[in-house]
């Protein structure tokens, strides 16, 4: 599959001219360097000559590899998660070298690795270690106000670094499993963080706090460490935005975090390296003896900083904080091997409070800890940061627009393993599994567009809401008990806002696998009808069969390619609607002008994950890329 840039919707965003001074492409070859060193996979024994031990920094890189599988649809990426964990995980969900009772929060972390593979992939071993991390949170021990101890060999101790070993995969299982009340408690692990560590003068947060001041490190008074750690700071950072994800838009809460996002840039940037950009390794003592520029934590904070803007959690000013760090990460810190992959530099092994031998969190002992090139929680943080300033050079062609998915007329539910709840399912944006639309929601949220998902009848008043509206494959009495059909004052209310500038993508099946009767009544009133019949009837893995050649400066997929289209219903055209797509002689999409709007009709829903994201098909294939185009051309023409 060919490579394509994606991003979610942000609310403000920095022009275009400054943002296209960012070198692009850089994370593919800093994943490159991890393939060609740990090629079966992290945690490969045979590789490490030492028994497997279940290591957060894997997590780190990962979650960098699922952003790049994302962005460039590349099942390399894919294939690289799933061995790696595979390396731990057995067939009964066991994570080898895992031990619930050490309460270590760091043990959490790859958590997130094994939810998307659960949710990839539907295979139980992998919700089920899932499950098992899950219930690590519950046993935790906790500070006297609630905040999670980091590990349970240091007692009355948070670090920051513990925040994002929990909270982002404690808040994406919430949100997956529909646990509300988690997002209570996450909030607070945040705000407590915040209280304890944040120094009132500079805006930094210290490494540690100790709440019984006992230990050697701590302060007497206010129990927190010596010193102001970047890469602590960077892992707090990191967490934050990660967990915005998946914290709901109504939760009380939400602005608490938001401002303390804001609070925590703010003093980031005060201790930028104006020459360089980078930041040094003990925050706010440039000039001590020995401290440098130190490549993980500036990583984390280019990558909090410009998914910060991206999502409209700061201001677009930030962004130049970012782009300058990027900037001086590929000045001062990359190393091109022979065959053009990338070496990190600059990275410190390790830093904490406490343990044996002791570790007493002083300036000397930030400054004695070994930095090395490619460790793989810098190279993690390289991935990361990467692939969010690689999205901020994709234009935003849809801000301020937004994609409305119908889940009326296809309203499929099934119980969902993790909670036993009936939940909403099939061509949906928030499905990672073959039959979602996860990765057709990029190609929209890519260039800056807003989805969402409309679970009522359409009405003059909430179309209003959107540029754009999908119905797909709407049910048929198989899928659903009581389906419900598109009636008279449905098609006159599309109708009404098509014809006031809304855009309207139609997305049918084969025979057999769609409703037809009423769907055609709306599809009529643009000239349109679904043939209740199928082509491209592809047997087992032929898929020669379902190919369709697009040429390139097609009107509606400018860069052409080509596609693969399986089971699908021809249509008949009149005017307003003309032939789009045609095999042989048969219509397989067409598109309609009507009033100031516009219509796209095709006669499968053919870009659900199974046939974008790259782990089924041939690389010859170009759905992924095909879709960005069509995600263009919808936004493009609407007008209301």
């Amino acid at each position: 599959m060919k490579k394509m840039f994606c991003s979610l919707v942000g609310a403000v965003l920095v022009s275009q001219a400054t943002i296209a001074q960012t070198p692009t492409g850089l994370p593919e070859k800093m994943a490159a360097t991890v393939m060609n060193t740990w090629k079966n996979g992290l945690g490969d024994s045979v590789a490490a000559g030492r028994p497997l031990k279940w290591s957060y920094d894997h997590g780190v890189v990962l979650e960098g590899f699922d952003a790049l599988w994302q962005k460039t649809g590349d099942k390399r990426y894919f294939e690289y998660i799933k061995k790696s964990m595979d390396n731990y995980v057995d067939a009964n969900g066991n994570i080898f070298s895992y031990k619930q009772e050490d309460y270590n929060i760091d043990n959490i972390k790859n958590g997130r690795s094994l939810l998307m593979l659960y949710r990839v992939t539907g295979k139980q071993q992998y919700l089920k270690a899932a499950a098992s991390l899950r219930a690590q949170l519950d046993k935790q021990p906790r500070t006297s106000d609630g905040g999670f101890w980091h590990k349970k060999i240091y007692e009355n101790q948070m670090w920051l670094d513990g925040l994002y070993m929990g909270e982002p995969f404690y808040a994406e299982y919430a949100s997956f499993t529909k646990d509300e009340k988690a997002f209570d408690d996450i909030a607070k692990q945040f705000i407590l963080m915040e209280e304890h560590s944040r120094d009132a003068k500079t805006g930094l947060m210290y490494h540690g706090w100790d709440e019984s001041k006992q230990q050697q490190w701590a302060n007497k008074t206010t129990g927190t460490s010596p010193n102001f750690w970047g890469r602590a700071m960077g892992w707090y950072g990191v967490a934050l935005v990660d967990v915005l994800d998946y914290f709901p838009a109504n939760h009380p809460k939400r602005p608490a975090l938001l401002a303390i996002l804001n609070r925590f840039v703010t003093a980031i940037q005060k201790y930028q390296d104006p020459a360089s950009g980078l930041w040094y390794q003990v925050l706010d003592k440039p000039n001590g003896k020995g401290n440098y520029h130190e490549s993980s934590a500036s990583c984390m904070f280019i990558y909090t900083v410009a998914k910060g803007v991206r999502k409209g959690y700061l201001p677009a000013t930030s962004f130049k904080t970012a782009q300058k760090a990027y900037a001086g990460i590929a000045k001062d810190m990359l190393e091109k091997n022979p065959d053009g992959s990338l070496n990190l530099k600059g990275t410190v092994t390790v830093s904490g409070l406490g343990g044996k031998p002791y570790r007493d969190g002083s300036f000397e002992y930030y400054m004695s800890e070994k930095v090395i090139t490619n460790d793989l929680k810098g190279m993690g943080a390289f991935l990361l940061a990467g692939s969010e300033m690689d999205l901020a050079t994709v234009p935003k062609t849809g801000k301020g627009k937004t994609v409305t998915l119908d889940s009326y007329f296809n309203n499929e539910f099934y119980k969902e393993p993790a909670n036993g709840l009936l939940t909403s399912y099939h061509y949906k944006w928030e499905e990672r599994d073959n039959n979602g639309f996860w990765f057709f929601e990029r190609t929209f949220s890519d260039i800056g567009a807003k989805t969402n998902t409309l679970y009522e009848a359409p009405t003059a008043a909430n179309l209003k809401k959107s540029n754009v509206y999908i119905i797909v494959d709407p049910d048929t009495e198989k899928e659903t008990a009581k389906p419900n059909y598109i009636q008279p004052e449905h098609v006159k209310a599309i109708a009404e806002w098509v014809k006031a500038g809304g855009v309207l993508l139609l997305m049918g099946n084969n025979a057999g696998n769609a409703e037809f009767k009423h769907f055609n009544t709306l599809a009529a009133a643009f000239g349109i009808q679904f043939n209740e019949d199928g082509i491209n009837m592809v047997q087992k893995n032929n898929y020669e069969e379902g190919a369709e050649l697009v040429a390139a400066g097609h009107p509606v997929f400018k860069s052409g390619g080509k596609a693969y289209l399986k089971e699908i219903s021809t249509l008949q055209v009149k005017a307003p609607a003309k032939a789009s797509l045609l095999h042989g002689d048969k219509v397989i999409a067409a598109t309609a002008v009507y009033g100031k709007g516009a219509v796209f009709a095709v006669g499968d829903p053919w870009l659900y994950n199974e046939y974008v994201d790259g782990r089924k098909l041939p690389a010859d294939f170009e759905n992924y890329k095909l879709a960005g185009d069509l995600a263009k051309w919808l936004i493009a023409q609407s007008k209301n």
